[in-house]
């Protein structure tokens, strides 16, 4: 392929890790970028060299502007998100409402129309959006975080009007249910309680599940973009029906 260097946020585990390493196999130089130096000097000890440790927050693009310096970065995997807790919006602090439209959808896009400049200029690029399944289904107690989701998918949608003709491809990629820490925050650490609860019983997807999907979308010719693509563990479906009973007046 004629990509080169990557960019990739939440690298130091889960899917983004999974990601650096199918992109290092791929033979890309992966800038891995994620507040931990120590998970990520872990990843560049176990990947080699061509992985390149990037310490900074997500929501800081100045700052990763200046630690990119002159990179020419061809693909960029928009990959960290939180969730800081799953109750209804009435439940949840002002903070936490905040943080999580920083995190899964201001960031992204600050990240995006940071580097489409040179991806237009080269004319050559990819950009990948890791969405969720939540962004178009109902998912209790994730208001905020699936409006988030699906205003990140709909930006996809706008800009690829913005980049016909330019080179540059845009993929969204929804993951259903994916076994990682992810909830691990909205379940206040309780790793045992989370495993009972959303992976004892269904078979979920892994990490590596969605990195060999993006390096599957990658690999295509450079004419041919996958636009849009919902990625669900065999026993999951979206969405769903709740009738429960009327307030008693």
């Amino acid at each position: 392929m004629n990509y080169r260097t990557a960019l990739v946020t939440g690298a130091s585990k889960g899917i983004g890790a999974a990601i650096v390493e199918s992109l290092i196999a791929e033979g890309l130089t992966v800038h891995a970028l994620a507040r931990s130096h120590d998970a990520l000097r872990v990843l560049q000890q176990r990947l080699g060299p061509n992985v390149k440790p990037l310490v900074a927050d997500v929501r800081d693009h100045e700052a990763i502007a200046s630690a990119l310096g002159a990179a020419e970065i061809d693909v960029l995997v928009n990959n960290a998100g939180g969730l800081a807790t799953v109750r209804p919006l009435y439940e949840q602090s002002a903070e936490e409402t905040a943080e999580v439209v920083a995190l899964n959808l201001t960031a992204p896009l600050q990240l995006i129309r940071l580097l489409l400049p040179g991806m237009i200029a080269r004319k050559r690029g990819h950009i990948f959006n890791m969405t969720s399944t939540a962004a178009s289904g109902v998912f209790p107690g994730t208001t905020t975080y699936g409006a988030a989701k699906a205003g990140l998918s709909q930006a996809g949608r706008i800009l690829r009007f913005d980049l016909a003709g330019t080179g540059v491809r845009l993929t969204e990629i929804a993951p259903g249910r994916v076994e990682t820490d992810f909830y691990l925050k909205a379940f206040d650490g309780d790793r045992e309680g989370l495993r009972k609860r959303m992976y004892s019983e269904q078979r979920p997807l892994g990490p590596a599940d969605i990195a060999t999907v993006l390096v599957s979308a990658l690999r295509l010719p450079d004419h041919v973009d996958i636009a849009e693509l919902i990625v669900a563990p065999s026993e999951q479906a979206s969405g769903g029906q709740i009738y429960p009973p009327a307030p008693q007046r």
